[in-house]
């Protein structure tokens, strides 16, 4: 079964702006760039969270998922074969690049592409923040979530949670948003699912969670102060109670950087909401798309 977000690429022609917004805005600790020059970044005790490799185009190249082990990864392998969607084994030397023991990978019915890995490595030294700052809240819960533009909301709604095994902890309709929020272990939500407004999916944000609030007011003071775009003001989500800001990266990809995040349990019973903020994330930079496009077919990234 999947347990938490383990890890996240994307691919980018400004892929190096990321070795100091990285560090510097985001407070991640900057460690040895991938074979390909990616940069790579961690925020917990993990090798790495993070990989902005080099591309010709801003995309989401996979989104990687930790696992309870290679045995259950085989289950969900036939159940991915039953449904009609091949995984592949990834080499010794692919789950290498990725600093875990072995992965599959698979592109779902969106065209989007996940790893679903076990024996992700932890380095053997403490995790150094980029700047001054209390850390990020991972653990069990893994690096965050990440959000995606769907075309077929319904197929993927029964995809997500009858063959990858997500539950869901809440819906969302405020028009022209209609959305399902997955929870797979104290986190809200790991995963999200928005119907999207076009044929093709697209990646909506990535969210990554710290451990004060003071460390959110300070990232949106460094926004302002380097001129990073503020996507959405500083606000305080209905479901998962999350006060966060979002801001645009060099990769063209929003990220919402929050504090205070609900948890759930076995118990949690999936809420209903009309609004998706109950206070802030008002929005901003109109001109900056807040759709990413998927890149998945690279299979050597």
């Amino acid at each position: 079964m999947i347990t938490s977000l383990a890890y996240f690429g994307a691919t980018s022609p400004d892929y190096k702006e990321w070795e100091s917004f990285g560090p510097k805005v985001l407070g991640c600790e900057l460690v040895e760039s991938g074979p390909d020059g990616a940069v790579r970044l961690r925020i917990d005790e993990m090798s790495y969270r993070l990989a902005i490799h080099p591309g010709e185009a801003n995309g989401v190249a996979y989104i990687g998922w930790e696992t309870t082990g290679v045995e259950d990864v085989q289950q969900m392998v036939e159940r991915l074969q039953a449904y009609g969607i091949e995984a592949k084994r990834a080499s010794a030397e692919e789950a290498a690049l990725r600093k875990v023991l072995g992965f599959y990978w698979f592109i779902d019915p969106s065209g989007i592409r996940h790893e679903l890995v076990w024996g992700q490595m932890r380095s053997n030294t403490p995790f150094h923040a980029g700047r001054g700052m209390s850390g990020f809240r991972t653990g069990d819960q893994g690096l965050g979530h990440v959000v995606l533009a769907v075309p077929d909301l319904e197929k993927s709604d029964q995809f997500y949670r009858d063959v990858l095994g997500f539950k869901l902890s809440d819906t969302v309709d405020m028009p022209p948003i209609y959305a399902f929020f997955y929870h797979v272990n104290g986190r809200h939500h790991s995963l999200a699912i928005a119907r999207s407004p076009t044929d093709k999916a697209a990646f909506l944000h990535l969210m990554i969670e710290v451990n004060t609030l003071e460390d959110v007011g300070i990232a949106q003071d460094l926004c302002l102060e380097h001129n990073i775009p503020i996507t959405r003001t500083l606000g305080c989500h209905t479901n998962d109670r999350m006060i966060s800001f979002y801001l645009h990266t060099p990769s063209a990809f929003r990220l919402e950087y929050g504090w205070g995040g609900l948890d759930v349990d076995d118990l949690w019973v999936p809420r209903y909401y009309d609004r998706t903020s109950s206070w802030g994330h008002h929005h901003q930079h109109p001109e900056l798309s807040p759709f990413l496009p998927i890149n998945p077919v690279n299979e050597q990234v």
